[in-house]
């Protein structure tokens, strides 16, 4: 464990050490920080009490008007759907929205996508660097085994990773905390599940809860981050191919929502917090069979990591 342990502090230090790593860190920070800012500056209450209302009113107008395009996919359609039911039941029951603390750090977990940009370009890295710049047979050299080195650059890379996530929650919730207050504990979230019941709960377990799951689907991207970086020597390809899995599987997934089969795509699962919401991407999809298929993808990319790595040529 001594040995593991030292590992990890080692890997650490190689990536802490780097001006790279924070420049990323600080390139998240004042990104999201900034856009915050920027929202917060400009976003002004109306001083008519009512006017949200009308506002909401025609807001439901144009999303009845979307529905109407033909080729919308389904789950975009859902989405629409569920809006327009809970925008009327804002207006059936007066229930404004607002602007408050937690909306606001509920809100920055869309920026979460940029912590696993940033931790998917270290994790691409972690082992195809050390073959692009032959470090990888001074490290080999060391008294522990592969699958301890391996596995020391992993856990690194999810430390990394959650390093980054705590800073985005933290950003928000000083940035929302400064303008809007420290309160809002009790502030509800309404959603719409898909079969169009209205649903109530508190704002703050509903926001850990959204972090908690996104986090999930982080650290799948990070481990399949972590198997091409193993798979390829080249550490611009394997940051390349990762980035692009990134961002072109979940809007395969997507657009592939109206097959049934799709619900087996890593990325059709990898988004936790359509469960949240009560609408699966997939009708029949549920939480539990998610977590399944998940656990199965983990499992295989972890084995094709630990197999290539263990079996790979250095002197190749």
């Amino acid at each position: 464990m001594s040995k593991l342990l030292n590992l990890i502090l080692n890997e650490n230090m190689k990536i802490y050490r780097r001006l790279r790593t924070w420049i990323l860190i600080a390139l998240m920070v004042i990104v999201v920080g900034g856009i915050l800012v920027i929202i917060n500056s400009t976003t002004k209450p109306s001083k008519d009490e009512n006017a949200w209302k009308a506002e909401t009113s025609q807001n439901i107008v144009n999303m009845k008007m979307q529905l109407s395009s033909r080729g919308m996919p389904a789950a975009a359609k859902k989405e629409i759907e569920s809006q327009i039911i809970v925008s009327q039941y804002r207006l059936d029951n007066n229930i404004p929205p607002h602007d408050s603390l937690w909306n606001g750090v509920m809100q920055a977990a869309d920026f979460i996508v940029l912590v696993t940009m940033l931790t998917v370009i270290i994790a691409a890295d972690m082992v195809a660097g050390e073959f692009s710049t032959g470090t990888i047979k001074m490290l080999l050299i060391r008294p522990a085994n592969r699958s301890k080195i391996l596995l020391s650059k992993y856990l690194a890379t999810l430390l990394f990773s959650f390093l980054l996530l705590v800073l985005l929650f933290a950003t928000a919730f000083v940035i929302y905390g400064l303008y809007q207050g420290f309160s809002g504990m009790n502030d509800p979230y309404i959603y719409a599940s898909s079969d169009g019941i209205v649903n109530v709960v508190n704002m703050v377990p509903h926001v850990l809860s959204t972090y908690g799951y996104q986090c999930i689907g982080l650290i799948m991207i990070v481990t399949l981050a972590f198997m091409i970086s193993t798979v390829f020597r080249s550490s611009a390809l394997a940051i390349t191919l990762s980035l692009l899995f990134l961002f072109i599987g979940p809007a395969i997934a997507f657009f592939l929502s109206r097959y049934d089969w799709v619900k087996y795509f890593l990325f059709a699962n990898t988004d936790l917090t359509q469960y949240l919401r009560g609408q699966p991407l997939v009708e029949g999809m549920t939480l539990q069979f998610s977590i399944m298929v998940l656990i199965a993808y983990f499992i295989i990319f972890n084995a094709l990591t630990w197999t290539i790595f263990n079996k790979r040529d250095v002197a190749a």
